[in-house]
Order: C-alpha cells, then sequence, then structure tokens
C-alpha cells in the first residue's frame, strides 16, 4: 500500500503514533538520507582515485596527502557504517517495529525521531544503556 504525502507533511503528535502516514514519511525520510550518504561516499572514493594519480612533492606533501587520504577512509567509514542502520531501520518500517524502543516497546518519539531517524531507543533507555556501559568501563 503506497501512502501519498502532501509536500509539506510533518509528523504530528496529534496523529496516531506511526500511522501509515508517518512510517512513509520515515521510510522516505531515510531513503533520501541513505542516497546522500552513498552520493558523498562515492566522492570520497572518486577523491581518493584522482589523488594517487597526482604527482608526489616533498616529504611534507606526501604526510599531508596520507593524512587526508586517512580522513577520507575514517569518513568513509563512518558513512558505510550509518548506511547499515539506515538500511536497518528501512527494515523496521518494513516489518512494523520502526518508532518502538528495542528495549522496552515504548514509542521512541516524533521529535526524536526526527532527530535521529535510525533511533532504536528511547531517550531514558539510552540513558540507562549509557549509564550501564559507563559502569562497566569504570572497572
Amino acid at each position: 500500500m503506497t501512502v501519498e504525502l502532501p509536500p509539506d507533511y510533518k509528523p504530528s503528535p496529534d496523529e496516531d503514533y506511526m500511522n501509515p502516514r508517518q512510517l512513509e514519511y520515515f521510510r522516505l525520510k531515510l531513503l533520501k538520507w541513505r542516497d546522500e550518504l552513498m552520493q558523498e561516499a562515492q566522492e570520497t572514493l572518486n577523491n581518493l582515485r584522482d589523488d594517487s594519480y597526482k604527482e608526489v612533492g616533498d616529504e611534507a606533501d606526501r604526510a599531508s596527502r596520507e593524512s587526508d587520504h586517512s580522513l577520507e577512509l575514517r569518513t568513509r567509514d563512518r558513512y558505510r557504517k550509518l548506511i547499515r542502520k539506515i538500511e536497518q531501520a528501512l527494515e523496521r518500517v518494513e516489518d512494523g517495529s520502526y518508532g518502538y524502543c528495542e528495549d522496552t516497546g515504548e514509542p521512541i518519539g516524533v521529535a526524536r525521531l526526527e532527530a535521529r531517524p535510525i533511533a532504536t531507543l528511547t531517550v531514558d533507555a539510552q540513558e540507562r544503556r549509557e549509564m550501564k556501559e559507563k559502569v562497566i568501563a569504570d572497572r
């Protein structure tokens, strides 16, 4: 079932939570974000390829280029991980679990999903998890 969204549609707390319009809104938002990241990742790859054909200058130039390449590769890796999280969120949209906390089953909330569409936890559950991780790290 395809849901048509008005161009100015924004999810509202007055609507039923994760109704078909909201799910479609977040699905489209996630797809757009994924496409942008994939395009940026491709540009990063192209930059790395282009740089590999440039003349190597002095030692400072080589060090600078290696530093730039390292940053580009870290960025590309971050995009790869983020794209995977977006794909997992799209799977949750499809299976109907999107927008609900994976720990408690409670609604994550439209405002949190607007800010972080790949969120899998409510703010409270996220804080509990971070506190637990901090306690373990402090041992």
